[in-house]
């Protein structure tokens, strides 16, 4: 038996404001359902989920004083001498794994980062998710999104990865394990409360992704949480690994993240105007014109790993050039055909984050790129008109026409430069980002690969 959903009720496209709920609701809930262990989940600057696990006994003490954990071994949190931190619950995100026993249950609960005194820790995700909400709703918006997230199935987890099916674009695959394994996944977070709109086999062999329904954005980045683990844990009963390594294969489409972005005043859509020739607000442009302008500098936080470089190259489905266009799925940012009777739906879709990034902090840093594009009123460039990656490079060039960074070192660099970044993350999580991603770079430098030995070694 399913417990009852804990988060919001979902309508078509977005969804209606949070139902909180309270410690004694959880507490009946636990009791009800049989909970024996709860796993409080957080996680470190990279977005690496991290758990410890309470019995039902501790849950009470749990969601009134928190648990106490060493901060210093998680990364990109504290230093030695100042490692005592508290993991605070967050009741509205209690739910049962769906994948354990029904006896003897096992509940999560997202938690949140503060210090023994109780101020929240600067370091968390989630907070500097939270504060960055708390300033769009300053300015009278609610941030909503919608995430697409794409993943590969394999035999193993084993190099060179062997997948488990042939298919493409939208293939409906002979019963196999790739058909069942995307059915039991939908199941699962479904149970544990996440609304699924779709799913459908993607472009590459064993590719495939599942598409969220609209909600706030800090539920959203929970959500992006649970559903890596949940599609890992399902792919694992089936005897087969997920990965959401943006490109595990080199001459097939990589793996991305798209995510569709609103901004509501209330109950209505700020992104919409029926007058307008793409049914876009002036708002929605402005937003539009601040991610086009910050996002060489966001990538970093969107596109987080050497591997991420291999998917942001030409032809294969990634964008590569900062453009916008109606429809078009060349351009960095893609305005989503509007349908008569569904303002409401009426959203941008920025293509370039990989489903391996930190979601807190993606969110965080598109948010911001966006809101300083309508507070300082930016002008929104002509939409690309015509596959943007077709173009000479003397014709970008003559159209002033901006790409992405090519390679991690190039991104570091962006974001230390990057005003709008330390104000976003602070200074606590960008400078610990940037540490951890040098270290990555200079161990992918060092390394000799098998591409260089092939080319080089018989004839040097």
């Amino acid at each position: 038996m399913s417990m009852p959903t804990l988060t919001k009720p979902k309508p078509a496209r977005r969804s209606a404001p949070a139902v909180r709920k309270d410690k004694e609701y959880v507490l009946r809930m636990a009791k009800e359902h049989d909970v024996r262990f709860i796993r409080l989940w957080f996680t470190d600057i990279l977005g690496m989920l991290k758990s410890v696990a309470i019995t039902i006994d501790e849950l009470e003490g749990a969601l009134e004083e928190g648990m106490g954990f060493d901060g210093s071994s998680i990364e990109g949190f504290t230093r030695i001498d100042e490692s005592d931190m508290v993991a605070l619950p967050d009741p509205n995100t209690f739910a049962l794994l769906p994948w354990r026993p029904k006896e003897n249950a096992v509940a999560r609960m997202f938690c949140d980062i503060v210090r023994p005194g109780g101020k929240p820790f600067e370091g968390d995700p989630r907070y500097v998710l939270k504060q960055n909400l708390a300033r769009a709703a300053k300015l009278g918006y609610t941030y909503y999104v919608g995430a697409e997230l794409e993943f590969l199935v394999f035999k193993s987890s084993y190099a060179p990865p062997i997948p488990i099916d042939a298919g493409v674009y939208f293939d409906l695959t002979p019963l196999d394990v790739a058909t069942d394994l995307r059915r039991d996944i939908i199941l699962a977070v479904e149970e544990m409360g996440i609304g699924i709109e779709y799913s459908h086999h993607e472009a590459a062999p064993s590719q495939h992704e599942i598409d969220f329904r609209y909600t706030d954005a800090l539920t959203m980045a929970d959500h992006v949480m649970t559903y890596r683990l949940v599609v890992k844990e399902i792919a694992m009963r089936h005897g087969a690994y997920a990965t959401f390594m943006p490109k595990p294969m080199a001459h097939t489409n990589g793996s991305g993240m798209h995510i569709n972005i609103s901004l509501f005043r209330g109950e209505r859509n700020a992104f919409f105007d029926s007058r307008d020739r793409h049914h876009l607000s002036s708002v929605a442009k402005h937003f539009l014109a601040g991610l086009l302008r910050h996002a060489r500098e966001l990538t970093l936080v969107t596109n987080q790993w050497v591997n991420s470089y291999k998917r942001l190259i030409p032809g294969y489905e990634a964008p590569v050039y900062l453009t916008w266009a109606a429809r078009s799925r060349s351009d960095l940012v893609r305005i989503p055909a509007y349908k008569p009777g569904k303002e409401s739906a009426t959203r941008v879709e920025l293509r370039s984050p990989d489903p391996a990034c930190n979601p807190y902090l993606a969110f965080s840093a598109v948010l911001a790129a966006g809101l300083d594009g309508i507070e300082r009123q930016y002008e929104l460039p002509p939409s690309a008109e015509g596959n943007v990656v077709q173009w000479s490079e003397e014709e970008r060039k003559r159209r002033g026409i901006e790409s992405l960074p090519g390679s991690l070192i190039e991104a570091i660099e962006l974001s230390e430069k990057s005003v709008l970044l330390r104000r976003v993350l602070g200074e606590h999580v960008l400078q610990s980002l940037i540490a951890n991603k040098r270290l990555e770079w200079e161990r992918y430098r060092s390394h000799v690969t098998d591409f260089e030995l092939k080319e080089y070694l018989p004839l040097l």
